[in-house]
């Protein structure tokens, strides 16, 4: 009968450390540590590492999103779990199998998710960050994806104008004057192109929604994440775009999803 690799003294030890520096969920931290750690040498650095600020994605090197294990390296944005609402909204209006385009794809975290969702998927995603796009990489070769690396659709393969049927654009929408008020966690250690989104932080989103419709099927649907204080300003986007734009949200999440669908027709 093997035995574990760490003792209760161990467990204990990763605890308190944990919550000496103020980490609320300590427990939860140290056992999802500790069953990552192979050694307890490793495992008492990467307490270290949480300790000192990192986030635990990157700490552990994984995130959990729709029960799928995600990689997450150093920097790259940590996909959070009130997003995994906008993806089943996603999975309701794509059917069993879709064009799927990922913008500002970070981890590959949402076109995975996606993917795991249906039967069939045609699967693109691009991102203007070389480290988010080789961990998308790595995150999306099961379901035979293609991750671009570029500003928006500008290095998406031009066959795909007119095709696609979800497009995922988890664009940063944070004020800029706001970034600073985020947890150190987000703002010292995740890229700041995956969170600032200009002055009144729908920058993006506007490019995104402004290029939709020569990307977009006949019927086909954009879906972004936004707060609660910007959505008549994205709706107004959206129709700008003559996208038909509707708002779903989730409250247990504090999530709020914006849809804009593409009638078809000449633009």
């Amino acid at each position: 009968m093997s035995v574990p690799v760490f003792s209760a003294a161990h467990r204990s030890s990763a605890v308190d450390a944990l919550r000496a520096a103020g980490c609320v969920f300590a427990e939860d931290e140290a056992e999802l540590i500790l069953a990552t750690a192979r050694t307890p040498a490793e495992a008492a650095a990467m307490v270290e590492r949480r300790a000192g600020g990192l986030p635990l994605e990157h700490v552990v090197g994984w995130a959990e999103f729709r029960g799928l294990r995600v990689a997450v390296d150093p920097g790259v944005f940590v996909p959070r779990r009130r997003t995994e609402f906008l993806v089943a909204r996603a999975a309701a209006l794509a059917g069993r199998e879709a064009v799927v385009v990922d913008l500002c794809c970070g981890s590959g975290a949402l076109g995975a998710a996606l993917a795991a969702s249906l039967d069939r998927i045609e699967l693109h995603a691009a991102d203007i960050d070389p480290a988010a796009v080789r961990c998308a990489r790595r995150n999306i070769a099961d379901a035979g994806g293609r991750v671009y690396e570029g500003d928006l659709y500008d290095p998406l393969p031009g066959t795909l104008r007119g095709r696609v049927g979800i497009l995922l654009a988890n664009v940063p929408y944070v004020p800029t004057d706001e970034v600073g008020l985020l947890p150190a966690e987000a703002r010292v250690h995740e890229a700041r192109v995956a969170l600032d989104g200009g002055a009144d932080g729908l920058d993006v989103l506007r490019r995104v929604t402004e290029q939709a419709p020569r990307w977009l099927a006949p019927g086909g649907h954009l879906l972004f994440e936004t707060s609660e204080g910007q959505v008549s300003a994205a709706l107004a986007a959206v129709e700008r775009a003559d996208l038909v734009g509707h708002v779903v949200e989730d409250e247990e999440r504090y999530a709020t999803v914006v849809i804009g669908t593409w009638p078809g027709g000449g633009r």
